[in-house]
């Protein structure tokens, strides 16, 4: 019975990274070879909330300190987000944050991210 317990905390402590981090990393650079626009909407939408949930975390921590299954639930629902059968993260990206960056940035037309180039303006070569 040891070793079972044994076996569940190393796939505890291998689960996080591979799930959040590990295999997104691996579907980026795929969805970045790939012609397909979909699954980089995904992959970007992925990172997008990553990032807000990791700085949310970090804001919260004394809190989520006192909620046991608290990295279970962020193991959940990091799952949802990355599995491509369910397409999580591009859903929340599309109700949500998407709806909220058109009501607070505007209709976006004062950006045109067609111009710029590696972080430089493009040249009419």
């Amino acid at each position: 019975m040891s070793r079972f317990w044994l076996l569940l905390s190393h796939l505890h402590s291998i689960a996080g990274p591979v799930v959040m981090l590990l295999y997104p990393l691996y579907a980026s650079v795929m969805a970045i070879e790939s012609p397909s626009k979909v699954d980089d909407e995904q992959w970007l939408a992925y990172w997008i909330l990553y990032s807000f949930i990791t700085l949310l975390e970090m804001v919260l921590q004394p809190l989520l300190e006192w909620i046991p299954i608290w990295y279970w639930l962020k193991l959940l629902l990091m799952s949802w987000l990355v599995l491509p059968q369910f397409r999580g993260a591009a859903f929340i990206y599309e109700k949500f944050v998407r709806e909220k960056i058109k009501k607070y940035a505007g209709d976006g037309r004062g950006y045109d991210h067609h111009k710029f180039t590696n972080g430089r303006q493009a040249r009419g070569n």
